[in-house]
């Protein structure tokens, strides 16, 4: 079969589990599956990292911000509540070194300029610690009367807030024990922010002071903690209803891949079969009609006891006869066209055609005429399609039984026909199998029968099952879909045409 080897498929009734050692084919959904989650999970985490530390800096630096407008404004209304003049500021009179300095300033006024505001400071909510420095980085007040005095050297953060004359803030969560100035009064729970709030001269050019403020804010942590929640949980609903959303859309174009993907299998399967079954079929066609007109000659002239030997050579004519038509009708490639096709009518004709096997095989039919909507089909497909199943239930009933043809309407638009036999039934790896092509488990059988009324049916937007247990029997379910008015006049104009 050189058209086969060429195309290296592989044979018609190979397993699904050949198939794959046959050929591995890539699983989108599987690869999508772990990538995608992969790349979403890292984009979702970077995302919620990026958003979490911008609501802390933004929050803290927001802080430090009011703190220092705070800080600022107390020092202006204690040197106008004091009478000072509008020349000097508390950046100028904070270090008591200098209290002669400023002849303008009365000294006692200035203490009490100066008592005021550091008072002010020492009780700001949530502080750990408060400091003063001087413009030689001496500490000139704190909250920690150990730091008095002190002077703080190779301090980055303190040198830059003197150069940088704006405020400076950083958060922490454990107490750094290099750094002499974190003295705090006590240990804090979570996140304490050092705020350095720059005090300058009377026209603002230089920073002569330092007020440096250790606080822990409790509702600011709590705001970001729930910041932190609702970023988190709405990056990971975000993630998982955007990878769930790709994961179903692809999931579908999986689906569809398959889908198609068998399909193309099969039509290629019977594209080459084809080739190779017309010749064949067309070149039997001929030989079988003269043997068998030729045993018919032979048989009315013959003894009576070659009678039975000639009748089994025109049996096996006809039977192969029927393989030969069943084969090319299965090859046949199908056009899209239709009819409305009396269901019930179409199973009658079927059972007055196998009536007289029916009667030869005891076998006892269960089937009620009545009213139904004609289906969507063709009057020869349905045919061929009802002779194939009626014959598939006889031959499984040698020994007689019932058959049973049920009509009945599942939903709207859609009618369902059951055939139901009392034959042998089937196994379990024989139903898998039942639907494909030239699978067969009657000796003999050529296995196109149950594939061509799949194909047939599908052809028509319908469908076939088939449920089986061994020695009770077989059902088989084709559901039709039901002609409708417009098809009606959709189907007439084309006849007229």
């Amino acid at each position: 079969m050189p058209i086969l080897e060429q195309q290296k498929m592989p044979a018609p009734g190979t397993s699904t589990a050949e198939r794959k050692g046959w050929h591995e084919q890539f699983n989108l959904l599987r690869w999508f599956s772990l990538g995608s989650f992969f790349i979403i999970a890292a984009v979702a985490l970077g995302l919620g990292y990026i958003s979490t530390r911008f609501v802390v800096d933004e929050s803290i630096e927001r802080d430090s911000m009011l703190t220092a407008q705070f800080i600022q404004a107390i020092g202006a209304a204690e040197l106008r509540h004091a009478a000072i003049t509008s020349n000097r500021t508390m950046g100028e009179l904070l270090d008591p070194r200098e209290s002669n300095v400023w002849p303008d300033v009365d000294p006692i006024s200035q203490a009490a300029a100066r008592a005021e505001f550091l008072d002010h400071v020492e009780h700001l909510p949530d502080i750990l610690l408060a400091t003063v420095y001087a413009l030689d980085r001496t500490v000139i007040w704190s909250t920690n009367p150990e730091l008095v005095g002190a002077r703080i050297e190779d301090d980055d953060e303190l040198d830059e807030s003197f150069e940088m004359k704006e405020p400076v803030s950083t958060s922490y969560h454990q107490i750094d024990e290099e750094r002499p100035e974190q003295r705090l009064l006590h240990e804090p729970k979570y996140l304490f922010i050092e705020n350095y709030i720059p005090m300058f001269n009377a026209d603002k050019s230089k920073v002569i002071a330092m007020v440096e403020i250790y606080k822990e804010p409790i509702d600011l942590v709590e705001r970001i903690q729930r910041g932190f929640k609702a970023i988190w949980l709405a990056t990971l609903l975000g993630g998982a209803a955007i990878y769930l959303g790709l994961f179903w859309i692809v999931r579908r174009a999986s689906i569809l891949l398959q889908s198609q993907q068998q399909q193309l299998i099969t039509n290629e399967t019977f594209v080459a079969l084809g080739e190779m079954s017309s010749a064949v079929a067309h070149s039997l066609r001929n030989p079988l009609a003269n043997i068998r007109s030729s045993a018919e000659l032979a048989q009315e002239i013959a003894s009576q006891s070659a009678q039975k030997n000639i009748g089994d050579i025109i049996n096996q004519v006809d039977r192969m006869s029927r393989w030969v038509r069943e084969l090319l009708v299965s090859l046949r490639p199908m056009n899209d066209d239709y009819e409305p096709v009396d269901l019930v009518l179409a199973i009658d004709d079927t059972l007055s055609a196998f009536e007289p096997l029916i009667k030869r095989s005891n076998v006892e039919v269960r089937f009620t005429l009545r009213s139904v909507p004609p289906v969507v089909s063709q009057q020869v497909l349905l045919t061929q399609i009802l002779n194939s199943l009626f014959a598939n239930a006889l031959e499984a009933m040698p020994k007689g039984g019932v058959l049973s043809v049920d009509i009945e309407s599942p939903a709207p638009g859609r009618l369902c026909m059951t055939l139901s036999d009392t034959g042998k039934g089937m196994s379990k790896q024989q139903q898998q199998m039942v639907f494909k092509p030239f699978f067969t488990t009657k000796q003999g059988g050529l296995g196109v029968g149950l594939a061509l009324v799949k194909r047939i049916m599908e052809r028509f937007q319908g469908s076939v099952e088939l449920t089986s247990q061994e020695q009770e029997g077989t059902c088989v379910h084709l559901n039709f879909k039901v002609a409708t008015g417009g098809e009606y006049g959709a189907q007439h104009t084309a006849g007229r045409g």
